[in-house]
């Protein structure tokens, strides 16, 4: 056993340490990412197509995204107009920080504004690997169950947000927000919580001001560290 905590202890830190490398490359170029995180099913794909058409208007934007197999995802979210690359895992149940690097190979970072990272469908495994993001928001969808958050504290812990997805089902499907809430604020107590629905449309103009406002303070931090 002390032997197999050695060798994860090692291979995080050679992630940490990648990731400050991409945090730094990402200040320099002036884009600002966000990384997904959920369960598989929670609708990440869908909520990401619609941020990248809509921000896409105003915005230069690009997507990364983290699956076992298939280029399904990479294809749903080229419809969108914006420059989406596939990563392909395999047997990896995350993204690291060497993947992102590797897949952003000919991208010139310095012509996008905004890039999304769509990580690989889990709860767990990448809630302990940084990929250099600005954002980490964490997917939970009102069909999953109101105690997920407690199920899976630590990725919840090292989100910055977490998004409600497919609100619009609510109510058919007896969502009960008071012990969702509940759950999340035992999980990660104040936590800033976005409701939406991708088909209705319900708080997405939330989520988008709240990306464009993100953005424009690192802009403004980085300006001024000059």
């Amino acid at each position: 056993m002390p032997r197999i905590v050695e060798i994860r202890q090692n291979v995080l830190k050679k992630n940490d340490l990648l990731a400050e490398e991409l945090r730094e490359r990402f200040r320099e170029a002036g884009v600002y990412v966000v990384n997904l995180v959920s369960s598989p099913g929670t609708g990440k794909t869908a909520l990401l197509r619609e941020t990248l058409l809509r921000l896409g208007e105003r915005y230069r934007v690009a997507a990364l995204v983290g699956d076992l197999a298939t280029q399904n995802d990479a294809e749903r979210l080229q419809e969108s107009g914006a420059l989406v690359r596939q990563i392909t895992t395999g047997t990896v149940c995350h993204l690291e920080a060497d993947m992102i690097s590797r897949a952003l190979g000919g991208w010139k970072l310095a012509e996008l504004d905004f890039l999304f990272i769509e990580n690989v469908g889990n709860l767990v495994c990448p809630a302990s690997y940084d990929l250099g993001e600005h954002l980490r928001a964490v997917l939970f969808s009102v069909t999953e169950g109101e105690d997920k958050p407690l199920k899976y504290p630590t990725i919840v812990n090292s989100a910055d947000v977490a998004v409600i997805t497919k609100i619009d089902l609510a109510e058919p499907v007896g969502f009960q927000r008071d012990r969702f809430y509940g759950a999340l604020s035992q999980a990660r107590p104040g936590i800033q919580v976005f409701e939406v629905s991708v088909w209705s449309g319900e708080g997405l103009p939330s989520w988008l001001a709240y990306l464009e406002s993100e953005r424009a303070t690192v802009q403004k931090s980085r300006t001024y560290s000059r």
